[in-house]
């Protein structure tokens, strides 16, 4: 019997491929790189069986600067491209590298089905609110009156909210995380251990073309006040514990309460209904919602096609030429040359 090899001990720097990292200075891209390279050897996958599959915008390079196999596909069809990925060998890691554009507009119909589809699989949509690669024009998670080279007197368009996006698609894992923040490898790794597709929307800062549109929660001297990590079986409190989420029962909806109110919310990830109202809290009074927001395990889409895949076999010989010779067939004699 042949012995399984073990999966070798690797460092962040055994993550890294040899290719120069080409971003703009200071762009949120590097950090989340950074740490994905960090988070990889804790997951206990090995190099050879972790696929990174990406679309285009700007985070579609990551495949490039991962010492992994990897696709650098096309224009929102990264979720069809891992499909394919997983269904040939579903004993793959596989990670989808997106954006808010490439995700959420051309590709919003293949990220949905596979959402819906629930294949096993890591995406990660970095959310800068614009399209950087095109040189800044307004993307579909872009706040009303963005002012950008497509919108120059202020967008009109109601944006989308990415991880709402993700719940109404059906999703079994939704997370956020923020691009520099000490906690997203803990995020990574809670998506890479879950089985079925895990969306975790990352807040990325676009230096150029939309630097600090989440300075109103990311800024040091706002974080405490407006981050929520939110963590199974512990109390919904932020501002050092000063305040908390609870449910307004007589309105269906939350409400901020002091930390030591009785009625605070102790985080369940498998509620689905306050999952939704998580991800959409209002901006004024109300903190961001990161961490695993929404986490209820289903089978995946690749398991039931491979056990179909043995049920229709099962019993039966692979003869290709009984195959190809099957229905209406005929031969094609050969003529003789002519003279």
């Amino acid at each position: 019997m042949n012995e399984i090899s073990p999966i070798p001990v690797t460092t962040a720097k055994d993550w890294a491929s040899d290719q120069e990292v080409r971003w703009c200075p200071g762009c949120g891209d590097y950090a989340v790189l950074k740490a994905v390279q960090r988070t990889m050897p804790d997951l206990g996958v090995a190099r050879e069986k972790t696929v990174f599959v990406s679309g285009i915008g700007c985070s579609s390079r990551f495949p490039y600067y991962m010492a992994t196999y990897g696709f650098h596909t096309i224009h929102g069809r990264a979720p069809a491209v891992a499909t394919g990925v997983k269904l040939a060998n579903p004993e793959l890691a596989v990670w989808i590298i997106t954006g808010d554009g490439d995700a959420l507009s051309i590709g919003g119909n293949h990220t949905m089905h596979l959402i819906r589809r629930n294949l096993d699989c890591q995406i990660l949509l970095f959310n800068n609110e614009i399209y950087g690669l095109t040189k800044g024009q307004y993307s579909p998670t872009s706040r009303v009156g963005t002012r950008s080279p497509s919108t120059p007197f202020g967008s009109v368009d109601r944006p989308v909210t990415p991880c709402a996006f993700a719940l109404g698609s059906g999703a079994r894992f939704v997370a956020r995380g923020i691009d520099v923040h000490k906690n997203l490898p803990e995020v990574l790794k809670a998506a890479h251990a879950h089985k079925g597709a895990s969306f975790v929307e990352i807040y990325q800062n676009c230096v150029v073309y939309n630097d600090d549109v989440f300075a109103s929660f990311t800024a040091r001297d706002a974080a405490a006040e407006r981050q929520l990590w939110l963590k199974a079986g512990e109390k919904m409190l932020f501002a050092g514990g000063e305040k908390g989420l609870a449910l307004d029962v007589e309105h269906l909806k939350l409400k901020v309460v002091a930390g030591d109110d009785p009625a605070v919310i102790t985080h369940d990830p498998r509620n689905r209904g306050v999952a939704a109202m998580l991800v959409e809290m209002p901006e004024v009074g109300f903190p961001v919602a990161l961490g695993v927001i929404y986490e209820d395990p289903a089978p995946t889409f690749e398991s039931a096609v491979v056990e179909q895949n043995r049920a229709a076999a099962e019993g039966k010989a692979a003869d290709l030429q009984k195959l190809v010779s099957k229905g209406q067939t005929w031969q094609v004699e050969k003529e003789p040359h002519a003279i």
